[in-house]
């Protein structure tokens, strides 16, 4: 029975503000446990904003110096206010000392730096990029923190099953029952399949020819989210297709891939796009071939449009997509076409008949901030 009681809640973060992924959660979360009645303190180093009702800001300082420094300040001063404030319950969304509940939002760091480093193309790139990353003061105590945190804390949220896993394979003693899987869900109610005249409006508004078939990525880390691989998949898929790649800057190198391989007027950066609705509308397949996500937002987005939609098996929200959608390897080109190959045949179908599918989120997925608030008040009630 969930905990009704009014509890003292603490979250840590360093940053509080409604900028950014972590930071927006950290907000809502503050938000709806206030208004569940609880007395919220949120422990950061630096505040931006305003808080909501109900919530006060402990700010712990921020030291001038390196990182490392920064961090370590935090994860200490943090710790001092966590005991003095006798707390019911101690939420984590950073990395911390102690806590009761963690939750993890980007998986274990050596698991990043794993499948991250397969997206440097050369091995002299791929170790160059191993040694600075192990030789940095700051990701030797973020190595520290987690292991701790993983050993400590008596409630682990996963934002994925495949962060949950990448968490048991890096600390393999850690029991199942320590862990839970809340998905993010974005609102999805922003997107939605076109009709006739929504598709034809937005291919005009992003210059999309009616006989091209359009292929969608989205990112701000062309090399994170296999740019190179789908741009060079492109050279194998029917000259119809082109690629148009939202977000992002400096993409001269990629631009210069495309001139190489004969594709400079099939593929097109758009840089930051204000209307992702009309973007998702205008496309007929999206493709984001990721070397590491924890979750991507932008598959279940691209759902919800109804898009044919390719993901890779490093990507939490995978998870959301027929095996045959997914590709085990991000840099392999011609994994990619051929899995491209197969949807571009249904893109086509959707396009002459208008009939795409809109996205339900799966029955016993647990998401959203709704079941994190019921899973805090869970650990409330079994504390009595």
């Amino acid at each position: 029975m969930p905990h009704t009681a009014p509890a003292r809640i603490a979250l840590m973060l360093p940053r509080f503000s409604r900028y950014g992924g972590v930071e927006q959660f950290g907000y809502r979360l503050a938000e709806a446990l206030a208004a569940k009645g609880h007395s919220v303190d949120f422990i950061c180093a630096r505040q931006e904003i305003a808080p909501p009702p109900g919530v006060r800001v402990l700010r712990t300082g921020r030291p001038h110096g390196p990182r490392w420094m920064k961090m370590l300040a935090f994860a200490a001063r943090a710790e001092t206010l966590r005991l003095a404030g006798r707390y019911d319950c101690s939420i984590s969304l950073g990395k911390t000392l102690r806590q009761d509940i963690l939750r993890v939002g980007g998986g274990p760091l050596p698991a990043f730096w794993r499948y991250s480093e397969k997206s440097y193309p050369t091995a002299a790139g791929r170790l160059l990029k191993q040694c600075l990353r192990r030789a940095n003061p700051a990701n030797m105590l973020t190595r520290w923190l987690e292991n701790r945190q993983y050993a400590d804390a008596r409630l682990i949220v996963a934002v994925s099953h495949f962060v949950r896993d990448l968490i048991m394979e890096a600390a393999p003693g850690i029991s199942p029952d320590r862990m839970r899987v809340i998905y993010n869900r974005p609102d999805l109610g922003r997107f939605s399949p076109p009709s006739g005249d929504q598709r034809e409006n937005a291919r005009r508004q992003f210059g999309m020819a009616p006989h091209v078939t359009a292929i969608g990525l989205a990112t701000s880390n062309f090399q994170l989210k296999g740019t190179a691989p789908l741009i060079r998949a492109l050279t194998r898929l029917p000259e119809h297709c082109a690629l148009y790649v939202a977000g992002g800057r400096n993409h001269d190198a990629y631009d210069a891939l495309a001139k190489k391989l004969g594709l400079a007027d099939r593929v097109h950066f758009l840089g930051k796009v204000d209307d992702m609705p009309a973007w998702y509308q205008a496309l007929d397949v999206f493709a984001l071939p990721s070397f590491y996500d924890a979750c991507s937002n932008a598959v279940l987005e691209a759902l919800a449009a109804g898009l044919p939609t390719l993901s890779s098996a490093s990507n939490g929200s995978a998870y959301f997509l027929p095996p045959e959608n997914i590709v085990q390897d991000p840099g392999d080109s011609d994994e990619l076409a051929r899995a491209l190959s197969r949807l571009i045949p249904q893109a086509g179908e959707n396009a002459a008949t208008g009939a795409r599918r809109p996205f339900s989120w799966p029955d016993g997925v647990v998401s959203g901030l709704e079941a994190f608030v019921a899973t805090v008040e869970d650990f409330l009630a079994a504390k009595q």
